[in-house]
């Protein structure tokens, strides 16, 4: 038994090892990370929802011996574009009337 786990972990690399991943990889999943903690999302949320979207992208460590050379899709990058341009013009107009009256209303704008 101490043989199959000794074996098992020579080969796989323990959950959480970010040292596969290029440091624009981590880059990028520490920018996404700051983007959901201005959102409000709790850190260990949004760290786990950074590297989901960096897995997403990538497909995983891009570091040398890992089966480089695959490039980025941008999918998820490209999902908020897709989001503000559905729907009809009124309801765009609407949404953002709506974004105008609470940053007036807050201040923000």
């Amino acid at each position: 038994m101490a043989r199959q786990v000794r074996a098992y972990r020579e080969k796989h690399m323990p959950r959480g090892d970010k040292s596969s991943y290029t440091d624009k990889q981590k880059r990028k999943a520490e920018h996404i990370e700051q983007g959901y903690e201005a959102r409000g999302v709790s850190h260990e949320e949004a760290e786990r929802r950074a590297w989901a979207t960096v897995n997403k992208e990538s497909g995983g460590g891009n570091k040398s011996g890992s089966g480089r050379g695959k490039p980025d899709t941008h999918v998820a990058s490209s999902r908020g574009g897709k989001a503000h341009k559905s729907g009809s013009k009124e309801q765009r107009s609407a949404a953002a009337r709506k974004g105008w009256e609470t940053r007036r209303r807050n201040g923000n704008g």
